[in-house]
């Protein structure tokens, strides 16, 4: 039966409304929910028998926030009007300056909008526990309903502005030593005590306080001015490209200077103004586009079940094998790490070990933990443990003959219903498992490097591999919070073949004369954490040599060679890993440029001879990202053509959560949309014709660019998958 939404009110005898939001899971606060409350407190204020009001959330939640749905159908019409009225008419007018006290009966989580229902009460009790804060900067909005002028009222302009701008929640006992929170207390005694509490009020045996009248922790505005400069600058730094942060601190600066009221009616303005921005659309489709990745056709919608894997083993020991271990770990499954030889497996323990320590010593983990997932851990050296484990995941180096060797001897020695999965980056998958019987169990479980801090997960399928088994995989994947992405069998699968061409276009432009530090620079500036060459430093240059002849293979026509990277490795460059590559790498310091690679790359520059008459070509900074991201797009659109994805939003989170690309331009096919597909056609044409085939418009985008059709926009189902 489907539990009723909506919102109510029940009288007690002591004269108490306990006004209940109902709207599972999470109680979020949709247009008919607002309505339902707008109601029950004009409802409660004008009833001659209530003396006080408690508002709860049903369920053990208090409300998770503003329905997100809406911005999605205000993104789609462009009509604002479709957003609710809440600031002023209910939670100013009909909150806090009731004449009835009002207490806010928090259990489970108060996030967003319910946290700024919860401040507009006149008290607070809270359950332990309970999640608190105001995360909507992630969504690219502000607080809309009045929560930059009270969170820093009640909890001190510091803490309040940095709880905001970096979107932080909070515990329940933390918001009672900061006095967000009043009371706290048992799950059972929440609304007795709420109750009580707001009877004494309005009997007057403890204070009717309104949050926005409060400046008792804002200090003076000398002080506030200091608080918010460093704000100002933190804003800078996390969010260069963003405008909802700086917006925030104009807000919050507006109520201090001129009042609460006034900070509230200026936050509303610039609420609706940022809903309609472009980096809260890339950020609302980013959020639906990760959960649209949880449906599958023919395997989510077809009544499976998924069976838990209680047993994993990890074969290789190296940097991505001791990754995935140490993630499976972190969420309590056992795990089997199988190497070649002692030396390698106490390689292998050692590093998992690490990774640990580094989380507690960063704060992620407790000790007490970490000691519990490391007893999880049983290294070997043979398959005998292998008997009864629930899935393997193969880690091994990019060897053909090496990867369908470990795949024949593991069909043998696990149980038949047991999951083989390779880590392979870019091998196909039917090469992999071409020696063996059981095509139906084998699937890419793609991690991404550093594996137990990447949330990207590719799960790559077969023609063969049932339905069941990438089940598995998801409901895996989701328990050690990853967020899996299905995508279809090829050279590189989605996220690897789609930015193949990325490291390739900056080797380009530097040897077409452009300083290889400058093309680090734009990409960082354009959004990226890092630059195609400190991330080569970062992954190890072997890698690329690795994988170069298996694209070459693939899709030698359209690749540029460049003896860069060959050239570097010879110098003895390996990149981080021995403290130089492009940059140099001291411990405890920031990798700076090495001036001195620049006797390597005029060595690659002699040998590729691409500058135009011999001298460098002159470029802007708009002209270097273009260069860069457009050949990734036109892969994009070849992988899309292709059905290597479900849909192009897929695409989106791969490219977000898998190669860093800035989640506040959408992913890199909403991004391309914004630009226009016939701009990018167009460039790309010009670029082919000045410097050959790595530039050529793929068919799909030229396509796209004639019919004036999005990138995005489904044609067919064309899904391989």
């Amino acid at each position: 039966m489907a539990k009723k939404i909506g919102v109510t009110m029940e009288v007690g005898n002591d004269g108490v409304a306990v006004i209940t939001i109902s709207n599972p899971p999470v109680n979020s606060l949709a247009s008919q929910i607002i309505s339902g409350l707008k109601e029950k407190f004009q409802d409660a204020n004008q009833r001659i028998d209530v003396k006080a009001i408690v508002l709860t959330g049903n369920g053990g939640r208090f409300s998770g926030g503003f329905d997100i749905n809406v911005f999605q159908q205000v993104h789609k019409t462009g009509d604002i009007s479709l957003m609710p009225e809440v600031s002023v008419d209910l939670v100013c007018n009909l909150m806090e300056d009731s004449r009835k006290p009002l207490v806010a009966a928090v259990e489970g989580l108060a996030l967003g909008g319910g946290l700024e229902l919860a401040m507009a009460c006149h008290a607070r009790v809270a359950a332990p526990k309970a999640q608190l804060g105001l995360p909507e900067l992630t969504l690219g909005v502000i607080p809309g309903f009045g929560g930059t002028q009270r969170l820093p009222r009640l909890v001190g302009l510091e803490k309040g502005t940095d709880m905001i701008l970096l979107s932080k929640s909070i515990s329940s006992e933390e918001g009672l030593k900061l006095g967000l929170i009043d009371a706290l207390v048992p799950p059972v005694d929440l609304l007795s005590t709420s109750r009580k509490w707001a009877l004494d009020i309005a009997c007057g045996r403890k204070p009717f306080l309104r949050s926005l009248h409060r400046t008792d922790k804002i200090g003076s505005l000398s002080e506030a001015r200091v608080v918010l400069m460093n704000a100002r600058q933190v804003a800078k730094r996390i969010a260069p490209n963003m405008p909802q942060h700086h917006a925030c601190i104009e807000v919050i600066e507006d109520g201090i200077i001129h009042g609460g009221y006034s900070g509230v009616l200026k936050e509303a303005k610039v609420f609706k103004q940022l809903v309609l921005s472009d980096t809260a659309k890339a950020l609302v489709h980013v959020f639906f586009a990760q959960r649209a990745t949880s449906k599958v056709p023919n395997v989510t919608d077809v009544g499976l079940k998924p069976r838990p894997m209680k047993k994993v083993a990890v074969i290789g020991g190296g940097l991505m094998g001791s990754g995935i271990a140490t993630a499976l770990l972190l969420s309590n499954i056992r795990v089997v790490l199988k190497e070649i030889n002692s030396e390698y497996l106490l390689k292998g323990i050692k590093s998992v070990e690490a990774n640990l320590k580094g989380l507690v010593s960063r704060g992620k983990l407790t000790q007490d933990k970490a000691g519990k997932a490391f007893s999880l851990l049983k290294g070997v050296l043979d398959y005998t443990e292998f008997k009864d484990v629930d899935m393997v995941i193969e880690a091994v180096i990019e060897n053909i003959q090496l990867k369908q060797k470990i795949f024949k001897e593991i069909e043998e020695v696990c149980p038949p219903n047991c999951i083989l999965a390779s880590n392979t980056s870019t091998i196909d998958l039917n090469v992999i498992g071409e020696k063996t019987n059981s095509k139906d169990r084998i699937v890419g479980a793609h991690f991404f490097s550093p594996a137990h801090l990447m949330t990207l997960l590719e799960i790559v399928r077969t023609e063969n591999t049932s339905a069941q088994v990438i089940l598995d995989l998801m409901a895996l994947g989701k328990a050690i919070k990853k967020v899996p992405v299905v995508v279809g069998n090829c050279i590189g699968f989605a996220v690897n073949r789609t930015f193949f061409p990325y490291t390739q276009a900056a080797h380009m432009l530097v040897n077409l004369g452009v300083d290889l530090f400058r093309v680090d620079s734009v990409v960082t500036s354009f959004g990226l954490p890092l630059g195609p060459f400190q991330l080569g430093d970062l992954a190890g240059h072997g890698i690329g040599i690795a994988v170069k002849d298996i694209y070459a293979k693939a899709f030698g026509d359209r690749m540029f060679v460049s003896p860069l990277t060959e050239l570097l490795l010879k110098s003895g460059r390996n990149g981080k890993i021995n403290g130089r590559g492009y940059y140099i790498y001291e411990k405890g310091s920031k990798p700076k440029p090495d001036s001195s690679v620049l006797s390597v790359v005029e060595e690659s520059r002699k040998l590729t001879n691409i500058m135009p008459g011999g001298k460098p070509i002159s470029v802007t900074d708009k002209e270097i990202v273009e260069m860069i991201f457009f050949p990734v797009v036109n892969e994009a659109c070849r992988v899309l053509d292709e059905g290597v994805v479900i849909r192009a939003s897929d695409l989106d989170v791969a490219s977000v959560l898998g190669m860093s690309f800035p989640s506040y331009r959408g992913g890199l096919l909403f991004w391309a949309d914004t630009v226009g597909p016939k701009y990018i056609y167009e460039r790309l044409k010009r670029l082919s014709e000045t410097y050959g085939a790595f530039f050529k418009p793929s068919r799909y985008l030229e396509e796209r660019a004639m019919k004036g059709m999005l990138l995005s926009e489904p044609k067919s189902s064309r899904s391989r998958l």
